[in-house]
């Protein structure tokens, strides 16, 4: 399972939450390759899941992937409920 963080820059905020989602998905084992980019690098980067703050959630659309829109980028407990959502989703896919 391929996981791609996006933010606007592609630097600090997107590397950030990529080092929280590496360790959600310890917590919950499962296991996933997790990068970050800026926006405009998404469309290039073929994933299972997009995340990405809410205010960029909708360009992640139609990318091909399951978008997870989170609302605060710093609350470990919404970053997790919402990918476990996105992963049984992409279980579901497959």
């Amino acid at each position: 399972m391929k996981i791609l963080v996006c933010c606007g820059s592609g630097l600090g905020s997107s590397f950030m939450m990529e080092m929280n989602i590496k360790k959600a998905l310890a917590e919950m084992g499962v296991e996933g390759e997790v990068s970050h980019c800026d926006l405009s690098s998404a469309a290039g980067n073929k994933s299972d899941i997009y995340v990405g703050t809410r205010d960029i959630a909708m360009e992640l659309t139609g990318l091909g992937g399951v978008v997870v829109s989170l609302s605060n980028m710093i609350d470990k407990e919404e970053m997790k409920e919402k990918l476990a959502a996105a992963i049984r989703e992409v279980q579901a896919k497959a």
